[in-house]
């Protein structure tokens, strides 16, 4: 599936006026609006896919510097509107009661982990996934930033290893959008793109991903 992001009042006019086949989930990036969460809410109803609800910590790449209480706060706001959600691997101890309530009403959980400076040792990937596996995800995404052709290959490794147990795998950086095709041909269950402009080096624009995954299927 391909999820475009909506991380800022252009994505959002953006993903309004998307058809439903364009993409199959929006992503509600919600530290983005949180000084102004209606503006969000205003538009749901008008949104044409499935939502996945994020409400990012500060040093996984948050929009901003939210406490733990303002973050749940936003989760128990939005989680009656969504069909997924994100919980980065850092923040499932906290925000436990937030997950609880999600999945109780059934909301499909994702746990993140997010590494922007370098692909850690595989040794560190095995035991971040546990932890999300653990805390009962559905998927465990993983995106970190590539450096050389050699970490694409130990990445997808990884990927490939694993796939059966529910991953979405993807680069940033140099060889962010090169991962993104091979990793959603490969198995990758979420690969994400935006709708107004790049939030990190290496994605697709979200409409043009899901074009070029379903010409690699060949549908």
């Amino acid at each position: 599936m391909v999820v475009g992001t909506i991380h800022s009042p252009g994505a959002l006019k953006k993903a309004i006026r998307l058809s439903p086949q364009d993409v199959d989930l929006l992503e509600l990036r919600v530290d983005a609006f949180a000084a102004k969460p209606e503006t969000l809410l205003r538009a749901i109803p008008n949104l044409p896919a499935p939502l996945l609800l994020t409400v990012r910590h500060p040093r996984e790449g948050g929009a901003a510097p939210l406490t733990t209480n303002q973050r749940r706060a936003l989760f128990r706001q939005f989680l009656p509107l969504v069909q997924w959600m994100d919980v980065e691997v850092r923040s499932t101890s906290i925000l436990a009661e937030e997950i609880a309530y999600g999945v109780g009403m059934g909301v499909r959980l994702v746990v993140s982990d997010h590494h922007f400076r370098a692909l850690p040792l595989n040794s560190r990937l095995t035991e971040r996934e546990a932890l999300a596996r653990k805390a009962g995800c559905e998927v465990f995404k993983l995106a970190a930033t590539l450096r050389t052709a050699g970490e694409l290959e130990r990445l997808f490794g990884f990927l490939n290893r694993h796939s059966k147990r529910g991953l979405a795998v993807m680069g940033m950086g140099a060889f962010g959008q090169v991962s993104r095709l091979l990793f959603g041909r490969c198995g990758s269950l979420l690969n994400y793109g935006y709708l107004d402009e790049p939030q990190v080096p290496g994605q697709w624009e979200a409409v043009t991903l899901k074009r070029r995954l379903m010409e690699l299927f060949g549908a």
